[in-house]
């Protein structure tokens, strides 16, 4: 269906609003009993099925660093003549921005310190405890979360643009399925990664939105509410509407980069007037730390030790990754065009990753420093029970403890609010490229209609179950699309593999062809010189 307002693959469209409109409509119905549902889902998946999360996404990293250093990694995405579109700057501030945003806002106070202070096991408010809370939230930040969004950002990459087929998930199967991608396998497919980055994105905003409320109420004591919440989604994604119809060259490129500079000056605060030393001391250990026992953390899977923390933490994660790894994937594919396979792996696997331990060591070190200060002065922990209470307040609560503390949480807010936007209108970017058939340049009506979708369902979410009900959106959608990215794996190695062979061959071609000219030109050579004498 065309028209001036939109441009649809029916086959993908259609049924994705259909099961959305239904979430949408039996939550509303249902009501309150619905946090109860929410919560049953997330238990029984969690249960059942963690193990398989945590063995697929070691998988991935394994997978990227093979990549990485194979003989495929001197492929260039678009050819060998390709050039980058963006800078390597502004590359990295989009990788960033779309990739982390909210979420590092949200959890990088709160995670580590709720660790230190309810930890997995073991005694709380202890040194052992604080060094495993920043070791446990490196994992869930670090290399296995970057290496998701690697491998459908590669895939996506390498067929759209070697390939030359459309930018959307179903052309990553092409070596498998050839021509039925474009039958009704290719539109399930396709379906699944609607589903999955719509309630991955609704996530991000539902937590966004959360630590917005939750800072005007600590700032200005305006009620943090569930109405209050709905009524800021509607505002931002008003906003977020008005970039999506700017577009990725200006709308997104723009905020992407002042959202890193924003976020570098806060950071660069932090660094000067918190604790300057203890911050880069404890940077170095931790990812000593984290470097030394990624294996153990990365496949503990409460076997011998089960009380439900990992259903929580780390399974949650692993499936919010995984769901938003469609939207963040394909937005990584589309402004990685004339990188090579080994840039663009160690460009997305290790910049963002040192920079998330940053900001990480720096808010929640730095809260755990404080905290464990306060202990040892007053006894007492006021700054991680307010924060275990409430984690939406954990960045103004820390902010709290510096000079120019109102300032920095309006900062804080501000910011909140503009990865929000970045984030919202990267998604429905993405959405509409899938629901129109991997087209790029969508009427602006589809751009608004799904900017809005995405605001709906996180506002329904929030009434549904909060902060239960979207981990539970998260850990739904991201079940079956985890096999789906096992499969990619496989197609995507099929695929180098043939490219590799293609290039090996069109390189034999030109030496033979140039040998053949050299030859020539000896033998062009000798008879002139024959004929002279």
């Amino acid at each position: 269906m065309k028209n001036k307002y939109f441009d649809i693959h029916a086959p993908v469209f259609w049924p994705s609003v259909a099961l959305i409109v239904l979430f949408i409509g039996v939550t509303l119905w249902v009501g309150e009993p619905m946090a109860l549902v929410f919560t049953d889902m997330k238990t029984f998946i969690t249960d059942k099925t963690g193990w398989l999360f945590i063995i697929a996404v070691n998988t991935f990293i394994i997978f990227c660093f093979f990549l990485g250093f194979s003989k495929y990694g001197a492929i260039r995405l678009g050819g060998k003549e390709a050039q980058p579109e963006f800078s390597t700057g502004a590359w990295f501030a989009m990788l960033f921005s779309a990739g982390m945003g909210i979420g590092l806002l949200f959890w990088g106070v709160a995670e580590p310190v709720y660790h230190y202070a309810v930890p997995p096991y073991g005694d709380a408010f202890t040194l052992e405890a604080g060094e495993r809370a920043m070791n446990l939230t490196f994992l869930h930040w670090g290399f296995h979360a970057w290496a998701i969004y690697a491998v459908v950002g590669l895939s996506l990459a390498f067929f759209t643009y070697n390939r030359k087929l459309p930018l959307t998930i179903r052309s990553v199967f092409y070596p498998l399925l050839g021509e039925r991608m474009n039958g009704w396998m290719g539109n399930v497919i396709d379906v699944l990664a609607v589903l999955a980055t719509l309630f991955g994105l609704a996530t991000s905003l539902g937590l966004g939105v959360q630590q917005v409320s939750g800072g005007l109420f600590y700032l200005f004591g305006i009620p943090n509410t569930v109405t209050v919440q709905v009524l800021l989604i509607t505002g931002i994604t008003l906003i977020a509407t008005i970039s999506v119809i700017s577009g990725i060259d200006k709308g997104v490129k723009f905020l992407s980069q002042w959202n890193v500079r924003i976020a570098a000056i806060l950071l660069i605060f932090v660094l000067i007037v918190g604790p300057t030393l203890f911050i880069f001391r404890s940077f170095v250990q931790n990812m000593g730390n984290y470097l030394t026992s990624i294996i153990e953390v990365s496949t503990w899977t409460e076997a011998y030790r089960d009380n439900g923390w990992q259903g929580d933490w780390t399974v949650f994660y692993w499936a919010w990754w995984i769901s938003w790894s469609p939207f963040v994937g394909m937005f990584i594919a589309r402004v990685s065009r004339g990188r090579t396979i080994q840039e663009f792996i160690f460009g997305v696997l290790l910049v963002p990753t040192l920079l998330t331990f940053l900001w990480l060591t720096a808010l929640g070190g730095s809260a755990i420093f404080l905290d464990m200060q306060e202990g040892l002065a007053s006894g007492s922990h006021v700054l991680s029970e307010t924060i275990t209470e409430d984690v939406s307040l954990a960045l103004f609560v820390f902010l709290e403890n510096f000079p120019f503390s109102g300032i920095g949480s309006i900062i804080g807010i501000l910011l909140v609010t503009s990865f929000f936007v970045t984030s919202s209108d990267s998604g429905s970017l993405v959405i509409d490229s899938i629901t129109a058939g991997g087209k790029l340049d969508a009427p602006v009506g589809q751009r608004v209609f799904w900017a809005t979708t995405e605001g709906a369902v996180a506002a329904v979410l929030l009434i549904g179950g909060g902060l239960t009900a979207l981990q539970t959106a998260a850990i739904t959608t991201g079940l079956p699309f985890l096999v789906i990215l096992v499969v990619m794996c496989y197609s995507l190695q099929k695929g180098l593999q043939q490219e590799y062979a293609r290039l090996s061959q069109y390189d034999k071609e030109l030496d033979r062809k140039s040998y053949e000219k050299r030859l020539s030109d000896v033998i062009m050579k000798k008879l002139e010189k024959e004929k002279k004498s």
